[in-house]
């Protein structure tokens, strides 16, 4: 993933999740975001699930793929599929802001206009 991407991603990942084990410095690759929310996510599924389901509805994580990852015998553990799966959502979200970046509009720009 792009440094640029990865950083965003993890900023706005951190908007809903805590990322204590993320570095203090920011730099961060995808294998630490990864891991960190991997930890968060493990710790609400044991204590919280009902708001971290919530949460994942906010988020616009897809519900089908939410059940696949918290189904008994998944390939991998729940707390990692989840946390790939809103990596993923979330970096869709920045490269869609990115493509579709709207031109900041000055005080001429402004003056411009004909009503």
């Amino acid at each position: 993933m792009n440094n640029n991407i990865t950083q965003q991603t993890t900023d706005l990942i951190k908007q809903d999740f805590e990322l204590s084990q993320i570095n203090k410095d920011g730099t961060v690759t995808e294998e630490q975001l990864l891991d960190a929310l991997a930890n968060d996510i493990a710790y609400l599924i044991e204590n919280q699930l009902e708001p971290f389901l919530n949460l994942m509805y906010r988020l616009d994580v897809d519900e089908r793929q939410i059940e696949i990852a918290l189904m008994p015998g998944a390939a991998e553990p729940a707390n990692i599929l989840l946390a790939k799966l809103i990596i993923e959502r979330q970096k869709k979200r920045i490269i869609t802001k990115m493509n579709y970046k709207q031109p900041i509009i000055t005080d001429k720009d402004f003056q411009d206009l004909k009503f």
